[in-house]
């Protein structure tokens, strides 16, 4: 609270803190960078195998986490606060409450990042998409977000301006929701300082993850941005938000649905079909909001186009929100089922993804940067010539890569969904298809190298302009408000909004479990509840001060509500799967598979197992090692282990995947992205000879692959001194080891290593047990079986 000088009885002079502003807009060009280059070189790895360079920590598997989170947290998240923290000072007319907490903020942010550079490619993961880090740096992330929430809330208590501008709301919805989705989804159980299993398993670690997911993408790529949106192009544009009542419909309807859409992530999968519903139901609902904040964002240049020829930054803020419309487009339509069937696990979703963080986050960030720098810097933009080739640079990168992705995905689907006239596979070989997506593979390296030249023209642009300018602190008068209490919070939830949500929300919820009956009587109040709003809603236009205005002076009440709005879908969709949690393995510690898989068929290419009856049992000791060495590589990440219920999955892959077979997976290893082939079934598919081999090269058995070889493992040791300590962790979870099997867990491991060791030496391969290789193989042989031993593979043709 420094820095603010009485002038005169009813104004004050403010001093806005722009040393932050500066600091993490520097931060965001210097890792926005680093992001896009890990994008180009993972990029590079898809058509040129020999890009991963045989070195474990440049593997393509620990280098893509690295890639997400630099440009998620790294690149959007540091642009985020430069946003938030310029905006925030002049909306609330006031300097951040405490130069403290922002320097904490900032410093302890970029020692995250580091921490996530230096880890990821040490194969340090949780394995958990946007959720990778370790625990220790999970606690570091919630201890600078509570910072940071400090500073943002007690800043707002401090204000000069009474009424909460919409950019605020979208800050509010951000920093309320980030806490509960990071908290929840990483509860995790250490066995070591650099692991730990995750408390949820199976498809309820899938669903608190999607639900984390998705909504990482609303709640920290989407609604600060939004902020940002509702901030600088205004500013930009130097025109009105085009519309007040649009802008309250866009932001309560946005949190409330969006919240809700994480299912849509596991459709056809193993997920019960409820959640799966609701995330379609959701998904198709989001449209509406998200259209809406686009609509609102490009009307509010009109009176400007015709500065678009001219201005870089509106340039970049019309393309930016475009996307934006675009990408809130293709998500509820890969939100269908039909449609995702297609679509999943293919590279259109990469594509799709690709368009929301470059197209929307990333001209977002661009245009605010352009119009921000010269501020900061007190001084001109060095080149408008500069920006707009960035702006040509960056548009033809991204179009070219999200076109490539979408013809290779929609490829790749109906490649591998493909039947012959008998019903059986057309393509039974998985490698001709990813032979076939290498040219645009090479287009999506072509058009990711474009961005980032752009990038980079941009970054040489702003540092020449801070240069030849001079970083000044922002000097205004601003007039102290009347000494009036906020409404309070209660008097506010009595209002006839909120009291109207509440029971819209109490009817929608028991419709969902009512019968026919109960169900039209329902609908029944539900019709004059609407009634009732309109008449509401009519009475309330004659009052001087509307409701929602009322909410805007009370920062308390309005992050109450938002925060309820938010908690509503979240516990709906977890709590029924975290009820079940004891029953599940009851049912699935009696599940016994068929006594043989199906045969392949004539014209099915494919390995299929024979599989012996087995009840469902922990993974041993030496499969529990191996499966974290899957988790640290990243093979999530190119492989699934969920098949679907689709005649082509399972001709391909074997027995679609249940639900109680992932009871005693921490972390699940659905994946969400086949480079290479499901690998649920893959356990005694092949011999143990094939997968030292493949492991060895790839090339030697499955002749056009591209995957990055691991001959590294081979001599690699394996370290098992903390292998009781995972088992131990294990059943304090609720998997059922007993005191015997933690106590000889070492030994058991040595035992099983042993075994498959003897049986490569019969087949004049030397190796020694205690390696990371025999350990994965161990997994892999594991994977969609019991166990113990199985019968001999029945092999086809590959």
């Amino acid at each position: 609270m420094t820095d603010q000088h009485t002038v005169g009885a009813t104004t004050k002079e403010i001093v806005y803190d722009d040393w932050v502003v500066r600091a993490f807009t520097v931060a965001t060009m210097v890792w926005g960078v680093v992001a896009l280059l890990a994008g180009v070189l993972i990029a590079s790895q898809l058509p040129f195998w020999q890009a991963n360079f045989g070195v474990s920590w440049l593997s393509f598997g620990r280098l893509r986490p690295l890639h997400t989170n630099a440009a998620i947290f790294a690149f959007v998240g540091n642009m985020m606060f430069a946003g938030i923290y310029y905006s925030t000072q002049r909306l609330l007319k006031t300097r951040m409450a405490s130069d403290l907490l922002s320097r904490i903020n900032f410093w302890g942010w970029q020692a995250i990042i580091v921490a996530a550079a230096i880890t990821l490619p040490l194969g340090l993961s949780q394995s958990k998409e946007y959720a990778e880090l370790i625990w220790p740096i999970d606690i570091l992330v919630a201890v600078v977000w509570v910072v940071f929430a400090a500073n943002f809330f007690w800043t707002m208590a401090i204000r000069n301006e009474p009424n909460l501008y919409v950019g605020l709301w979208f800050y509010i919805a951000t920093v309320v929701t980030i806490p509960v989705l990071y908290i929840v989804n990483n509860l995790h159980l250490p066995t070591s300082l650099l692991h730990s299993y995750s408390v949820y398993a199976g498809v309820q670690d899938g669903l608190v993850q999607w639900w984390y997911g998705h909504n990482a993408v609303g709640f920290f790529l989407t609604t600060p941005i939004l902020g940002i949106m509702y901030y600088f192009v205004p500013k930009a544009a130097d025109r009105p938000i085009y519309s007040y009542r649009l802008s309250v419909m866009h932001f309560w309807a946005l949190v409330f649905v969006y919240i809700w859409a994480g299912p849509h992530h596991l459709l056809n999968t193993a997920l019960p079909d409820w959640a799966q519903t609701l995330g379609t139901v959701f998904s198709i609902i989001l449209l509406a909001p998200s259209w809406g904040g686009m609509v609102n964002g490009l009307l509010t240049l009109r009176g400007a186009w015709d500065r678009l020829r001219t201005d870089p930054v509106l340039k970049f803020f019309a393309a930016g929100i475009t996307f934006y419309g675009m990408s809130t487009f293709e998500g509820p339509l890969l939100s269908i089922k039909s449609a995702n069937a297609l679509g999943h696990y293919t590279d259109w979703i990469v594509g799709h993804v690709h368009g929301g963080a470059l197209g929307w986050n990333g001209f977002m960030a661009a245009g605010m940067l352009y119009w921000l720098v010269p501020r900061l810097w007190n001084t001109k933009l060095r080149s408008v010539r500069l920006a707009e080739t960035h702006f040509w640079m960056g548009t033809f990168g991204i179009l070219l890569y999200m076109v490539a992705m979408w013809i290779n995905g929609v490829n790749q689907g109906l490649f591998w969904r493909a039947l012959d006239a008998d019903g059986f596979l057309k393509y039974p070989d998985f490698i001709q298809g990813l032979a076939n997506s290498q040219m645009l593979y090479v287009a999506r390296l072509a058009g990711g190298v474009a961005y980032l030249t752009g990038f980079v023209l941009m970054v040489w642009n702003l540092w020449l302009t801070a240069r030849g300018g001079k970083a000044t602190e922002s000097r205004v008068t601003v007039a102290v408000p009347d000494a009036t209490p906020d409404p309070g919070v209660w008097d506010l939830a009595k209002g006839a909004p909120a009291v109207l949500s509440v029971a819209a929300l109490v009817l929608a919820l028991l419709l969902g479990r009512a019968n026919p009956v109960i169900a039209a009587v329902i609908l029944a109040g539900g019709i004059i509840l609407v009634v009732a709003a309109i008449l509401i809603a009519h009475d309330l236009r004659k009052a001087p001060t509307s409701w929602h205005r009322r909410v805007e002076r009370a920062p308390l009440a309005f992050t109450l509500f938002v925060l309820v709005t938010i908690l509503i879908g979240g516990l709906v969709e977890l709590i029924p799967s975290i009820v079940i949690r004891h029953e599940v393995p009851l049912a699935a510690a009696e599940a016994v598979q068929p006594a043989t898989a199906p045969a392949a068929a004539a014209g099915d290419a494919t390995v299929v197992p024979a599989v012996s009856k087995w009840k469902q049992k922990p993974y041993s000791p030496l499969e529990l090692e191996g499966r974290d060495i899957y988790v640290a590589e990243g093979c999530y990440n190119c492989h699934s282990q969920m098949i679907r219920p689709f005649r082509a999955e399972t001709l391909r892959y074997g027995e679609y995947s249940r639900l109680e077979e992932f009871i005693y997976d921490r972390p699940f290893q659905f994946g969400s992205k086949r480079t290479g082939p499901d690998l649920h079934r893959v356990g005694g598919k092949y011999p143990n000879l094939w997968h030292y081999q493949h492991l060895m090269d790839p090339r030697s058995t499955s002749p056009g692959s591209n995957m990055p070889d691991y001959a590294w493992m081979k001599t690699a040791h394996l370290d098992t001194s903390r292998t009781a300590k995972k088992l131990q962790v294990m059943r304090t979870l609720g998997v059922p080891y007993t005191d015997a099997e933690i106590g000889r867990a070492v030994d058991g491991a040595r035992e099983q290593a042993a075994a498959i060791r003897d049986d490569l030496a019969r087949q004049n391969v030397r190796i020694d047990a205690d390696t990371r290789m025999v350990a994965l193989i161990a997994y892999l042989q594991r994977l969609g079986r019991g166990p113990q031993p199985a019968a001999a593979p029945v092999v086809g043709s590959r």
